[in-house]
């Protein structure tokens, strides 16, 4: 009897990090389904296809709820692995930091749904699915998540450190089901959406240099294989030491 192939549902899957787990976890033979707001592209930029992915507007929580049904369709009854990858970082005019006084409150509530919000109801909408798996979730936060960054506004960087107590706090409650629950938090990665003056940073890292996006997806591949298997609860810092 052949062996099941895993499955593997990522948010953000068109770019930078989330391309890269795509091409990492289809070079190991899973199966990648993907959302996106856009419906899927005839010219996929990260190699899945159609049939694999779901249209869903993560800032909406009615249809991010409603799209749980899509997913678990399109399953085999087991979700091996989730990795929450979304998120937005709105800017102000010519790319200004939106900071906690230049904020309004639908940006802050926008990007708390895709920051936030969505990677609990996705879990949850698909939790008998990852227990039937002994599956793992992976919430991907940030750098500035723990600091005041440069470039990150205040509501991505307080979403990403909300993200990150999310964590400890799904990893209580599903490590009874078998499920592990972990994070990583990725610092300066190469990808088409750095900030001008990101050399600046890098100059101060103890690498010296930026992440590339496959270094990130190693790490998350990590930790939703059996290599991982009594890690839950905690963030793993990809960051060349930025964190130090």
């Amino acid at each position: 009897m052949a062996e099941r192939r895993k499955n593997l549902l990522l948010t953000g899957a068109s770019r930078g990090i989330g391309h890269a787990t795509v091409q990492r976890f289809n070079a190991e033979g899973w199966r990648v389904l993907t959302c996106s707001r856009h419906p899927f592209p005839e010219e996929c930029p990260w190699g899945g296809g159609a049939e694999n992915h779901v249209q869903i507007d993560l800032a909406d929580p009615k249809n991010t709820i409603e799209a749980i049904e899509d997913i678990r369709s399109r399953l085999d009854g087991k979700l091996d692995a989730l990795v929450n990858n979304a998120g937005i970082s709105p800017k102000g005019e010519d790319g200004a930091r939106l900071n906690t006084l230049d904020t309004d409150l639908r940006t802050w509530g926008h990007v708390f749904h895709v920051n936030f919000f969505a990677s609990v109801v996705l879990a949850r909408g698909l939790k008998d699915e990852l227990t039937a798996a002994g599956g793992s979730v992976v919430n991907v936060t940030s750098i500035a998540g723990a600091r005041v960054h440069p470039f990150a506004g205040a509501a991505y960087s307080t979403s990403k450190a909300a993200l990150a107590a999310l964590t400890r706090e799904m990893a209580h409650d599903f490590g009874p089901l078998g499920v592990r629950v972990n994070a990583i938090a990725p610092g300066e990665v190469e990808t088409s959406i750095l900030s001008p003056g990101t050399d600046k940073i890098v100059d101060g890292l103890p690498l010296r240099r930026l992440g590339q996006p496959s270094e990130v997806a190693d790490v998350i591949w990590f930790l939703c294989t059996n290599q991982s298997s009594y890690v839950t609860g905690t963030e793993i810092e990809v960051n060349a030491g930025q964190h130090v």
